[in-house]
């Protein structure tokens, strides 16, 4: 069971982001209705830096990289702590505008991440 579920949009521009925690870390699940392993990024924060950093693996052909290297810089920053951000968003035939929505959702997913993870289920409204 997630301890976090924030989704926004409709039909085939939803996007849905879950969240575990694994002891202090967290794991992040972006994925909209055709859910897959398409990148996953890991990211770390410095507390004496006050910095975080990242390290992505995509898969060939998919291009969720940006999406999942974003989420796991915002994420750890928010959070303070170290994040595993796993992205599958997909759509066939999807135009120019679909895919900046796609991008755009998930953004607004991750901007409304609490620092402390600490709310069950929200749906936001549609931009």
């Amino acid at each position: 069971m997630s301890d976090l579920e924030l989704s926004v949009g409709e039909g085939r521009l939803q996007v849905e982001l879950r969240s575990h925690t694994m002891g202090k870390d967290r794991i992040v699940f972006i994925y909209n209705g055709k859910e897959h392993l398409g990148a996953v990024a890991v990211a770390e924060y410095s507390h004496s830096d006050q910095r975080a950093s990242a390290s992505v693996i995509s898969r060939y052909g998919h291009r969720d990289d940006q999406i999942a290297r974003s989420a796991a810089l915002a994420i750890a920053r928010k959070t303070k702590r170290a994040v595993c951000v796993i992205v599958g968003v997909h759509l066939d035939q999807a135009t120019r505008q679909e895919i900046d929505q796609l991008v755009k959702n998930s953004e607004k997913l991750v901007r409304q991440f609490p620092a402390d993870g600490q709310v069950s289920s929200i749906t936001l409204p549609v931009d």
